[in-house]
């Protein structure tokens, strides 16, 4: 019952841990670590701390990792086509070869016809639950706690959003490409889509909302800054952004990018943002356990409560959403934590600024949460920071990282939000370095 030897006894055992990777595989894996699938990376959606509000299901989830398939479903551009009406277009598609169709006007269609590739896995995300889509991705409504929030929204997310295909081979490089293949392994751009014919007479062309991607610099480490922003076209270019995100006019091509995804890269589908994480990468990322041993050092530290001398105790990660007793609160403009209390609940200030005991300072005053999500950490620091407004908590180094991230909103607007809920930050810099009371004994 000594609770003051547990942290330390976790954070040495954490220091010896077998190798972070092994965690992330199933039970059944570990015992045969020869049988372990390639695992290309994982794309997690941002807004989301660790699970959907309605839990995960089939291909509807908050994360989904990329595993080598036992056969290879790549598919490579082949034979162009140039065709004179819309009949012979859809002639030429043959439903069981993928292939794009671009419609230039009423009467001119070119369509690319797309081989087997042996050397490259295909892997498609989209808002379609048909089944060419590997990963069914929904619109982001900020602090959603259910699905009964999202239902209402028009959704600008396209039902065959992008596709990633990846190297089978080593080093397993992943690339994105906008656009998906349908159930009749077809993509068509319409005759409003942007689209044109490259230098070296090929087809290219970008999505109604366009998919962006943002590389970050230096990686996703404790030294990562934000990249800039760029467009994806059908076929993997490069571009700047359009003026807003339907525009008919493309961006300007960028000769010296890639549609390489690199570990920590951001892919925005309008209405969801994803964040690409490297099998590499996820293996230096703290694990859940990491988080766990960490939630467990903070509360056997047993901070308290200025004001009521109770104890405060961050809620297990399962009970991530109902506010608890013991639940810790801050003051959002000082950082000072304490329990849940009315103490300075001034009337005319409508309950939403409170007063805090210690310093005297006004502002929100909000229970605190644990980021429960271990891919957006950019390192394994100690939950020493929350974002503001909405209370997650995580290392001081992640709160840096994620503040200075301009995210996609609507179709011509970028801010910082909480990786962790989605919510935009607020204050001077978005994030606040917490203030705890120990115990007076």
């Amino acid at each position: 019952d000594n609770e003051q030897s547990v942290p330390q006894l976790l954070i040495r055992d954490l220091k010896l841990e077998k190798p972070l990777a092994k965690l992330m595989f199933s039970p059944d894996q570990e015992n045969h670590p020869s049988k372990a699938p390639v695992k290309y990376g994982e794309l997690i959606v941002l807004g989301y701390n660790g699970s959907l509000p309605n839990g995960d299901r089939g291909r509807r989830k908050s994360r989904f990792a990329l595993f080598k398939r036992p056969k290879a479903n790549g598919v490579k551009p082949s034979t162009v086509h140039i065709a004179c009406t819309p009949q012979a277009a859809k002639a030429i598609s043959n439903k069981d070869q993928h292939s794009i169709s671009y419609t230039l006007s009423r009467a001119q269609t070119v369509v690319v016809e797309y081989t087997h590739d042996s050397s490259t896995d295909m892997f498609q995300i989209g808002r379609s639950t048909e089944s060419p889509i590997d990963f069914v991705v929904t619109d982001t409504v900020p602090g959603s706690q259910s699905n009964a929030d999202t239902q209402s929204v028009q959704s600008t997310i396209s039902r065959f959003a992008c596709r990633i295909i990846c190297e089978r081979s080593p080093p397993f490089t992943a690339r994105i490409y906008a656009a998906g293949f349908d159930s009749s392994k077809n993509i068509f751009l319409g005759e409003k889509a942007a689209k044109w014919k490259t230098s070296d007479g090929q087809m290219d062309g970008l999505t109604t909302n366009g998919v962006l991607v943002m590389h970050p610099r230096n990686g996703f480490t404790e030294d990562s800054k934000p990249g800039v922003w760029r467009e994806i076209s059908v076929c993997g270019n490069v571009f700047s952004l359009r003026e807003t995100r339907s525009a008919q006019q493309r961006g300007k091509m960028v000769e010296n990018e890639s549609n390489q995804l690199q570990d920590g890269s951001l892919i925005d589908l309008c209405g969801a943002t994803l964040l690409w994480r490297t099998a590499e990468g996820l293996a230096r990322t703290p694990t859940v356990k990491h988080l766990e041993a960490l939630r467990q050092e903070i509360n056997a530290a047993r901070p308290q409560c200025p004001v009521g001398f109770n104890t405060l105790a961050f809620p297990s990660m399962k009970r991530k959403d109902v506010v608890d007793e013991k639940q810790p609160w801050v003051y959002l403009n000082c950082g000072h934590v304490h329990g849940y209390h009315n103490w300075g609940n001034k009337e005319e200030r409508d309950g939403k600024d409170r007063e805090c005991p210690m310093c005297r300072s006004v502002g929100p005053y909000v229970p605190l949460w644990l980021g429960c999500e271990a891919g957006f950490y950019v390192d394994a620091g100690p939950p020493t920071h929350a974002f503001s407004p909405c209370g997650h908590v995580c290392s001081e180094k992640t709160t840096a990282y994620w503040s200075q991230i301009p995210l996609p909103h609507g179709t011509h607007t970028f801010h910082a939000a909480c990786p962790f809920c989605a919510h935009q930050l607020a204050g001077e810099q978005g994030y606040i370095r917490l203030i705890f009371q120990g115990p007076l004994d």
